[in-house]
């Protein structure tokens, strides 16, 4: 089986990929994907636009900080997916942590009470005990 190899990377960076793998391919058969970004997310009662890095619930926009923004469409763009707090907490803040369980809960409970009508009984970021959360859209 087929390994699938995603990279996200600036213009240099790109530059220098490009050289590696022209001297590589005669070596190997090589797929290249290019991800295409949705740029809305559309749910229930709640549209992110991405292009636009705006937040709707009914129509109305919603002003989240930077993290909370980030964490919204990292979990929305994995629908019904569990994420680990580690997994949250990499994915938006860009670095490793050991410790990193208070900052991701903190964001969760200042975005739910943002986004879910009941923050005490959400409806978008549910949590799995001993696990992590996951988005129902």
């Amino acid at each position: 089986m087929g390994r699938l190899l995603l990279l996200t990377l600036n213009e240099q960076e790109e530059k220098v990929i490009d050289k590696i793998i022209s001297a590589i391919t005669d070596y190997i058969q090589l797929e290249p994907i290019q991800a295409t970004p949705v740029s809305v997310l559309s749910f229930p009662g709640l549209e992110i636009r991405q292009n636009q890095r705006r937040v709707l619930q009914n129509g109305e926009e919603i002003n989240l900080t930077r993290l909370e923004y980030s964490t919204l469409v990292f979990l929305a763009s994995n629908p019904g997916i569990v994420l680990t707090q580690t997994q949250i907490f990499e994915a938006v803040w860009h670095m490793d942590s050991d410790s990193c369980h208070s900052s991701v809960v903190n964001v969760i409970c200042n975005l739910r009470k943002k986004i879910e009508l009941d923050s005490k009984n959400p409806t978008y970021i549910k949590t799995v005990l001993g696990v992590g959360y996951k988005f129902n859209g």
